[in-house]
């Protein structure tokens, strides 16, 4: 067996077929360390190895050589029983998929097993192809709540995908994680009910990450419909939400939430209240440059600094437009 390996090699090789534990452990560590390409064949044997540690050396040595004929077997290994050796294999194929992999993702999806089909799911993501969308759609209704989260964080990383009605059903998941990955997704897409949805999420859900992130999805929409709300979010208890909030007015605002921005110039947390005065600086109001001012003298450098350029910026408009 394996008769062409150099003879540098095959005292290695030879002793990964030990029946001594071992044997095997110092084999697979040195072909890891020797990094030799003439050993992938006995390192993707060792993958069905007993031992789980010696099959978490030999899929990183795999990894490490970088070559594409090892996908396959690092495959079977995201349905092994072992939580680290799934990881690992996990991590080496995040490295070692590429677009030409897709057929054999869809076909290892639809197998029975919980393992395989999430690890699918999350490889699905670096191919980014939309033809993948029909096969992670039915996920969105698994009674496992980890598949339903990872099928709808799959979907924003499939190119052209732009409107997708039975992901916005999941806004309304009893799983708070599933809820936090739905409304980030909701971000890039473009259903008609997508804007609304996500500013309910902002003013209404229980949960503050998914509050947060209604915020940050709102931002890449740019909708003058989101302003009431993000007015109102301003008010929020958590002050991540808060601060999600002020950084997406700074994109999106207008006149009528000028009172709440300038109640954000007293807000406990320094962030907040630089990225408070850095969108009323966008807006350009010049009826809040005495909000600003009383902000210059304020213990955090960043807010005192913004808070100048805000202020410069608004009199520069003004100057410009006499």
């Amino acid at each position: 067996m394996y008769d062409d390996i150099s003879d540098e090699l095959k005292p290695w090789v030879e002793m990964l077929q030990s029946s001594v534990l071992e044997d095997r452990l110092v084999a697979v560590k040195t072909l890891q360390h020797m990094g030799d390409e003439e050993a992938i064949a006995p390192l993707i044997q060792a993958l069905e190895d007993e031992d789980t540690n010696i099959q978490k050396i030999a899929i990183t040595a795999i990894w490490e050589l970088t070559n594409p004929i090892a996908v396959k077997p690092l495959m079977a290994c995201l349905r092994a029983p072992d939580g680290e050796v799934r990881e690992e294999a996990l991590s080496a194929l995040k490295e070692l998929i590429a677009p030409a992999d897709l057929l054999m993702l869809l076909d290892a999806i639809q197998e029975d097993n919980f393992y395989m089909q999430l690890n699918v799911l999350i490889l699905l993501r670096k191919i980014h192809d939309a033809q993948a969308l029909p096969y992670v759609l039915p996920f969105f209704e698994s009674e496992k709540e980890e598949l339903r989260e990872a099928a709808i964080t799959t979907l924003r990383y499939l190119n052209q995908v732009e409107t997708c009605p039975p992901a916005l059903n999941l806004m309304d998941d009893p799983e708070v994680t599933v809820r936090r990955s739905t409304t980030l997704t909701l971000g890039y897409l473009r259903d008609e009910e997508t804007v609304e949805l996500l500013c309910e999420a902002l003013t209404d859900d229980p949960d503050w990450q998914v509050r947060r992130n209604a915020a940050q999805s709102l931002v890449l929409h740019q909708d003058d419909s989101s302003i009431p709300w993000l007015g109102k979010a301003l008010s929020d208890e958590h002050w991540q939400v808060r601060k999600f909030t002020a950084r997406t007015l700074q994109e999106i605002a207008d006149d009528s939430v000028i009172p709440a921005l300038i109640k954000c110039l007293t807000d406990e947390y320094s962030d907040i209240r630089r990225d408070a005065a850095i969108a009323l600086g966008n807006i350009g109001n010049p009826t809040v440059l005495n909000a600003l001012q009383q902000t210059l003298d304020d213990p955090d450098a960043d807010v005192r600094i913004f808070s100048q350029k805000a202020s410069d910026k608004i009199r520069e408009q003004q100057g410009v437009a006499s």
